[in-house]
């Protein structure tokens, strides 16, 4: 198989991420921008990622991160129209001042582009992630300018790579043509020392439940918080995340009265790591999903894993891991209530769910597999 490291590659990306490395607010594209790009630019390759620049950010945005030269743009504060004015920037730039050869776009949202990108003459990738049409935090119109864009998607970009294969079948079936599938990785960079973060929100380890995401209905953290509030234990249920801008869900959310819920907002980095690993279980409580990072993380950390049994879910754990019906709250406290008497076979799961996911999801492979995409 031929790597393109023969070819250095001039790429340049945009789209779903916002900064690198992520910050409050960030989801799974930053995580996987954070960990794909630096592995592009460690072999050789040259990368501009473009990030943005919100009204109420204060600190002076930065120019690179680990080789990646960081192009801060400013767009505004709304969902959507921000993606939207920021890719028009972005796209602009690229063309106007020959940014590079090959183009990655991340999210079909960003489909449009890649005609204007491909008549100024560059090689576009696109990755599409989950199926966002179906997703519950959009209005009508979001929805159909989403099921617009696929037919961008199928036709515009030169390739266009899925990171779950339920998605790519749907893609296939519709539009009677081949894609490429590429998932995300798992490899995990452990925290050293978790004391530091334990001791700062008074948790220790293998006392809490844990959930880490963006707070919109289709993560499902409702599910949880009421699952959680019907069970009979001296656990907590840590949620991290939330939103510079934090929406109405969001603020519902937190309304809980259950003194063992905890919302200590956006945890970075290692701390979120050392959370995850020293957690008695994680929880993915989502409806709609396309390849979780964060579930790929947890894995690959050895820590037990409590997920909805959306098949998006399944083909990461297979059977290693405790899985509730989609959706249903009463479900899910049944099997939070299974996992706490049941710690031998949860760990024997988690065990074995370590080992799967580190022979399936290698990030030296699937950064390979870009460089082949991009090279082709």
């Amino acid at each position: 198989m031929s790597h393109g490291n023969a070819e250095k590659l001039r790429i340049a990306a945009f789209g779903g991420f916002r900064t690198i490395p992520p910050r409050a607010g960030s989801a799974g594209a930053d995580k996987f921008a954070f960990e794909l790009y630096p592995r592009l630019v460690a072999k050789g390759h040259q990368l501009t990622a473009y990030t943005r620049i919100y009204p109420q950010d204060r600190d002076a945005p930065a120019d690179s991160y680990q080789g990646i030269r960081l192009l801060p743009f400013r767009t505004v504060s709304r969902a959507g129209l921000d993606t939207l004015l920021h890719s028009f920037k972005v796209t602009a730039d690229i063309i106007f001042h020959n940014r590079a050869d090959v183009v990655h776009i991340m999210s079909g949202a960003n489909s449009i582009w890649s005609v204007f990108l491909r008549l100024a003459g560059k090689k576009v990738v696109l990755s599409q992630f989950a199926m966002d049409w179906k997703r519950d935090k959009w209005p009508w119109y979001g929805k159909l300018f989403y099921i617009m864009s696929n037919y961008l998607t199928a036709y515009f970009p030169h390739r266009v790579v899925f990171d779950n294969i339920y998605t790519k079948d749907y893609f296939e079936k519709k539009f009677g043509k081949p894609f490429d599938f590429v998932p995300y990785g798992c490899e995990v960079n452990e925290s050293g020392d978790a004391s530091g973060i334990l001791q700062k929100l008074g948790l220790s380890a293998g006392e809490y439940f844990l959930f880490v995401g963006r707070f919109i209905p289709d993560k499902g953290v409702h599910l949880l918080t009421e699952a959680f509030s019907h069970i009979k234990t001296d656990k907590k249920l840590v949620i991290v995340g939330g939103s510079p801008n934090p929406s109405n869900y969001e603020m519902q959310l937190k309304q809980v009265s259950d003194p063992r819920i905890m919302f200590p907002g956006y945890i970075y980095g290692g701390d979120t790591n050392a959370l995850m690993k020293n957690a008695f279980a994680y929880v993915q409580p989502s409806i709609i999903e396309g390849l979780s990072p964060v579930l790929l993380t947890v894995m690959g950390l050895g820590t037990p894993v409590v997920c909805s049994d959306i098949v998006e879910n399944i083909y990461i754990t297979n059977d290693n891991a405790v899985h509730f019906g989609t959706g249903d709250a009463a479900a899910l406290a049944e099997k939070l209530e299974f996992a706490l008497s049941h710690v031998d076979e949860l760990a024997t799961k988690a065990a074995a769910g370590k080992a799967d996911v580190e022979n399936r999801f290698s990030w030296e492979k699937i950064t390979n597999e870009f460089i082949e995409i991009f090279s082709r």
